[in-house]
């Protein structure tokens, strides 16, 4: 026979179960996607974007050339900083590369390693105590 004792028990075991069954869900879940550098990123937002208008003011933006297995970077101006080439599908393949066109304006960047395919090219330099930055997407075959 049942009473309102056992009811009650009954009850808040399947509440119980509920909670933890919530709580095993909850970790099981993938992660959301925040941005843990979002505070970082809005941060530096406004440099880029100056860096960016800096560009279109001088005209100073660069000739880009992809032949072959070669990219070709043509500056209006002596450069020197970094060139990022960024591959979407595939953070594991981001590349760095030392940008140092001192002794002239152009400069040749071999890419024979790099996966054919679509990248992205970031340009971040300093020209003349001007900083810039620009950004480009090139198909490397």
């Amino acid at each position: 026979m049942m009473n309102w004792g056992k009811g009650i028990i009954g009850g808040m075991v399947l509440f119980m179960i509920y909670i933890i069954s919530m709580c095993v869900c909850m970790f099981m879940v993938p992660d959301d996607g925040y941005d843990h550098q979002y505070y970082e990123k809005g941060l530096n937002f406004n440099k880029d974007y100056n860096k960016e208008q800096q560009v279109q003011r001088d005209h100073a933006q660069p000739l880009i050339e992809v032949a072959g297995k070669t990219v070709s970077i043509t500056f209006s101006k002596p450069a020197s900083g970094t060139i990022k080439f960024i591959r979407p599908a595939n953070a594991a393949l981001d590349n760095v590369i030392k940008l140092d066109s001192i002794r002239g304006k152009r400069m040749s960047i071999p890419v024979q390693n790099m996966i054919i395919g679509r990248w992205q090219l970031v340009l971040n330099w300093e020209s003349n105590h001007k900083a810039y930055l620009y950004q480009q997407e090139i198909y490397i075959k």
